[in-house]
């Protein structure tokens, strides 16, 4: 009943609305707030998917798709993170200046369509996380209706289960940028290396990977009851073979397994010690 209460009023809140520019990236988050959106009576919505070199590309087609099943206006954003020098110098507040160029050209969209309202799918759980990207929001007023119905990660999951999306088990791609250390400076051929890296790992059937680029090493991310698949002889040859290919030297597997944010953890430890 929790989780059909939170729905109803998500929806509520959507109601309360004109129109809204959503930032739609594909994932389960921003799909489930685009079902709702879609079937609030009143609402025009303008579902936006930025891409460029941070974004994964396997990401665009499906999020393509859902939009033209949900007959919701979809439009593709050009965005332009590397041509900025705070971005790609890659400190701690990184997310900040991708965010802020996103919801700066969201708010360009809107306005001149006469939309008041911008949206994004952050849940109740990346409260908890490193977060600059929402100082960004705050920045260009942007509501996150799943947190203001209080929904939790897994609960979206359960919900998007429930409602038959096609995304509710998909895994969480977050930005290629995200598998740099802070501090390494952000380049296209270091983006390309992780992309063509995580490509080969899930067409060798692995559902939730990272690779985090750690110059010479490549620090692999799965969950934990896939590690007997990744050390097997044969994907473990396969995966050491390409991945040097690419020009790693060295190719390990994070015993931690897959865990959202690793790179933030010096971050929150270094906060936690003052």
């Amino acid at each position: 009943m929790v989780i059909e209460h939170k729905w109803d009023r998500l929806r509520e809140l959507l109601r309360g609305m004109d129109g809204a520019v959503l930032a739609y990236s594909g994932g389960v988050d921003s799909s489930l707030l685009l079902k709702a959106a879609s079937e609030t009576r009143g609402l025009h919505c303008i579902a936006v998917t930025a891409v460029s070199e941070t974004y994964p590309e396997v990401e665009l087609y499906p999020a393509q798709e859902f939009a033209r099943t949900l007959g919701v206006m979809h439009r593709i954003l050009p965005t332009e993170e590397l041509s900025s020098d705070a971005f790609i110098r890659n400190d701690p507040d990184r997310c900040y200046y991708c965010k802020k160029e996103l919801f700066g050209k969201l708010r360009q969209i809107a306005d001149e369509a006469g939309i008041p309202f911008l949206l994004d799918g952050s849940n109740v759980d990346d409260l908890a996380d490193h977060r600059p990207g929402m100082t960004a929001a705050r920045e260009y007023s942007v509501r996150s209706p799943l947190i203001e119905a209080q929904f939790t990660k897994s609960e979206i999951r359960e919900l998007a289960h429930r409602l038959k999306l096609p995304m509710w088990d998909k895994p969480s791609l977050a930005c290629l940028s995200s598998r740099i250390p802070y501090g390494t400076r952000i380049t296209s051929d270091v983006l390309k290396k992780i992309q063509s890296a995580e490509n080969h790992l899930r067409g060798l059937g692995f559902h939730q990977v990272r690779v985090r680029h750690h110059g010479e090493t490549a620090r692999i991310e799965v969950d934990r009851d896939e590690f007997w698949r990744v050390l097997s002889e044969d994907h473990s040859r396969k995966i050491t073979t390409f991945l040097k290919e690419l020009g790693y030297t060295y190719v390990c597997l994070d015993l931690a397994g897959y865990r959202t944010g690793s790179m933030n953890e010096g971050v929150t430890r270094s906060r936690n010690a003052v």
